[in-house]
């Protein structure tokens, strides 16, 4: 084990996740964030910009057309990196099409070529993890999953605040031609990146594409609790980040300076920190104690939001509850995708891996407008206790599940 715990540091398939991971996350800012800021100094009125929220569906659904990427294989670079690399050109060049449609010239090719942009970029997404799937093996999952998130948070500091600067400094069409080139790190990742070493064969037909993902998830035993497991196991938490902004400006009164450098700096340094903390932790235990534990850190940091409300207005607690729930909620990270990859047989990883990611978001989709007439109801404090209470019953299933996760675990060993 010490030497496979090594070997993970100097693994070339550990540093092409690393690297996908910053193509994975350096379109989504371009469509978002970014782009609202683009259109809300080009003067574009808040009904248009409202309606431009909907260029991110793309990601809710790819799990649609996830089965076309198990089934077929590009007569390049394999069934894996062969997606890619054509995702990867469609992004380069739809995000320089970008640059190229400002919103007050062309406010509908713009939002035509944003969406495309969306597209290819879920599109792209649905690849990787199949990829970091299907490459990584067993004493490497932990730490993928930890580097794959470190590039993805990478890449959307610089698309959402980078690129910003730079539009301020140098104009929007520079920004985005910038951020354009920069998918050349991906498409030069696709084309170096390691090969499986035993690449499973794709289904016969698109039908069984479809079908046989399903029939694998659910021929298991605790099918259902497992995939109660994918959905719970970060509920809690995720329920939690849905007012947490709104909680530290409104509920306790910090300013959106405050908010924006302990969330923007401190939060993601702590959040980058517990996701490679995690991966080193997961190379040494196994995914089932890891779950327990990670899940356990992440359920208590909630409780850290519930004593600043009780507490009021205090600067270090907001530094420490800051940094203990993104610390926790990147190692959770980090053990539920490693949890995700367990799960996925490689003949159709693309398929099941989206269905999984598509699930562990249904409990915050359908849950999270509740949120507010929560807060109403019972204050900030009873809340972000209520939060805590939505974690156990993920690690309660972590617990009862232990004998099938360790089983996914050794499956592909």
């Amino acid at each position: 084990m010490p030497s496979a715990y090594s070997e993970v540091f100097r693994s070339p398939r550990v540093a092409a996740v690393l690297v996908l991971g910053f193509a994975s996350g350096l379109p989504l800012a371009l469509t978002g964030s970014t782009l609202q800021a683009w259109l809300t100094v080009s003067g574009v009125d808040i009904r248009t910009i409202a309606w431009f929220s909907w260029i991110g569906v793309p990601y809710l659904l790819k799990f649609l057309w996830a089965p076309v990427m198990d089934r077929f294989v590009p007569p390049f670079l394999g069934r894996r990196r062969g997606w890619m690399l054509l995702f990867q050109l469609a992004l380069l060049s739809g995000i320089a099409a970008m640059a190229l449609a400002p919103p007050n010239e062309s406010i509908l090719l713009l939002g035509i070529v944003a969406l495309w942009v969306a597209f290819a970029s879920a599109s792209q997404d649905i690849v990787i993890d199949a990829y970091r799937t299907d490459v990584l093996q067993v004493h490497e999952r932990g730490m993928g999953a930890a580097v794959g998130v470190f590039g993805y948070r990478i890449a959307m500091l610089a698309s959402g605040g980078l690129a910003l600067i730079l539009a301020d400094q140098f104009g929007w069409r520079f920004a985005y031609l910038l951020m354009a080139a920069l998918m050349g790190i991906g498409l030069i990742a696709s084309v170096l990146a390691p090969e499986p070493q035993a690449p499973a064969a794709p289904p016969r037909s698109l039908l069984d594409a479809v079908v046989q993902p399903l029939a694998d998830l659910f021929s298991r035993r605790g099918a259902f609790a497992l995939l109660a497991l994918v959905m719970l196991y970060k509920f809690g938490d995720a329920l939690a980040g849905t007012l947490t902004t709104a909680f530290l400006i409104r509920g306790v009164g910090f300013t959106p300076t405050d908010v924006g450098v302990v969330n923007k700096f401190l939060g993601l340094a702590a959040l980058l920190l517990g996701a490679l903390a995690g991966g080193v932790v997961l190379a040494r235990l196994s995914l089932f104690r890891a779950l327990l534990a990670f899940g356990a850190l992440q359920a208590v940091s909630n409780l850290s939001f519930a004593w600043l409300a009780w507490a009021g207005k205090s600067y270090p607690l907001l530094v420490f509850a800051v940094a203990f729930e993104n610390l926790a909620s990147g190692m959770g990270t980090a053990a539920f995708v490693a949890l995700a990859m367990a799960l996925c047989n490689t003949s159709f990883s693309a398929t099941q891996y989206a269905l999984l990611s598509a699930l562990a978001s249904l409990g915050r989709v359908l849950f999270g407008p509740a949120t507010g007439a929560l807060v109403a109801w019972m204050g900030w404090a009873g809340f972000f206790i209520v939060t805590f209470v939505a974690a156990l019953p993920g690690l309660w299933l972590v617990w009862h599940m232990r004998e099938q996760i360790g089983t996914a675990e050794s499956a592909r060993a």
